[in-house]
């Protein structure tokens, strides 16, 4: 096959003059490169593309194929994640991963969480706060846990988004509502372990790779896998597979009907933590997972597994091409 990659490449847009937050959800040289190696490797020729306006000026030029392996974050607006794939269903061309409605739902974590609700699937009481004016009407117990509500990469997340008084939550929202210029996601604290489950398939192919707990070297009760963690994460956490039967099963079903739920697509992510009685809870789905050949939490998680990269490149185009019918 003829496989396009669509990407943002992070040094593009830090010479542009962006920050490196606000290029923290793009992709290193070095996952393009391990992408198009795999892809390589796996018998099929690779095109590099691009960005959005990359890909818009190779469909201008009447350039085709197969499938598109689309890993692009975009840049502005809650539906920055459906863009690429939008132009691509206009054009007919198939990709992998989740379909534009899915992307920007799924970006958009009190959307989601509203969603998961409806399907019977147990999260954590929230709100979504677009002023500060609306504070007035929250009435969730503290400690609650703030966030912007349709970042990635975890940020805006750190040192105050544990919320502990009226003080702390108008100070932590103003600080989102100013630097983010979107929503903040208010939500009871969860304060129980924390795990990511790897998914992989759509429809009633969808399975659970398997299961990888996040524990802190030096937990503190106020410890968060935030983005400073996740920078340093050799020195502050380890990541371990969940063998616990019991729990393994509550886990996958609640993965399994949120991601079946939402209509994912071939490969991903979706984040669980247990409350203080351990239960497992729904926090967050993420349809467009990091494919950091080392450092994303999907790689790290089928490293565990013995699943090499090639294997897992595999994985998600054969979800692909039996989805397309290719």
């Amino acid at each position: 096959m003829k496989i396009a990659l669509t990407y943002d490449l992070k040094e593009d847009y830090l010479a542009l003059g962006f920050s490196s937050e606000q290029a923290a959800e793009f992709d290193k040289q070095e996952t393009i490169d391990a992408i198009a190696d795999a892809i390589t490797c796996l018998g099929h020729q690779v095109e590099r593309i691009g960005n959005l306006r990359q890909l818009i000026a190779a469909l201008s030029q009447n350039r085709s194929w197969d499938l598109v392996f689309n890993i692009a974050e975009s840049m502005y607006g809650f539906g920055r994640e459906a863009t690429i794939p939008c132009i691509l269903e206009a054009f007919k061309i198939p990709y992998t991963f989740s379909d534009p409605l899915v992307l920007a739902i799924g970006l958009h974590k009190g959307m989601t969480k509203r969603l998961a609700r409806d399907l019977g699937v147990p999260t954590a009481e929230f709100e979504v706060v677009n002023s500060c004016d609306e504070l007035r009407n929250i009435s969730l117990p503290y400690p609650v846990f703030v966030k912007p509500v349709a970042e990635g990469t975890s940020k805006g997340i750190g040192d105050k988004s544990i919320v502990h008084s009226d003080a702390e939550l108008l100070s932590s929202c103003s600080e989102i509502l100013e630097k983010f210029s979107q929503p903040v996601l208010v939500e009871s604290y969860l304060s129980g372990r924390e795990f990511t489950v790897g998914m992989i398939g759509t429809r009633n192919e969808a399975k659970v790779l398997g299961i990888m707990e996040v524990r802190f070297k030096n937990r503190s009760p106020d410890s968060i896998y935030g983005s400073k963690t996740k920078e340093n994460y050799l020195s502050k956490v380890e990541y371990t597979l969940l063998k616990e039967e019991r729990l393994f099963a509550k886990i996958s079903k609640i993965s399994l009907d949120v991601w079946r739920g939402l209509g994912c697509r071939d490969a991903g992510r979706v984040d669980i933590k247990l409350n203080a009685q351990g239960d497992p809870m729904f926090m967050e789905i993420n349809p467009l997972a990091g494919l950091h050949p080392v450092d994303s939490d999907l790689v790290i998680l089928c490293g565990l597994l013995n699943i090499s990269y090639h294997q897992l490149i595999k994985m998600i185009l054969d979800s692909a091409k039996q989805r397309v019918m290719l």
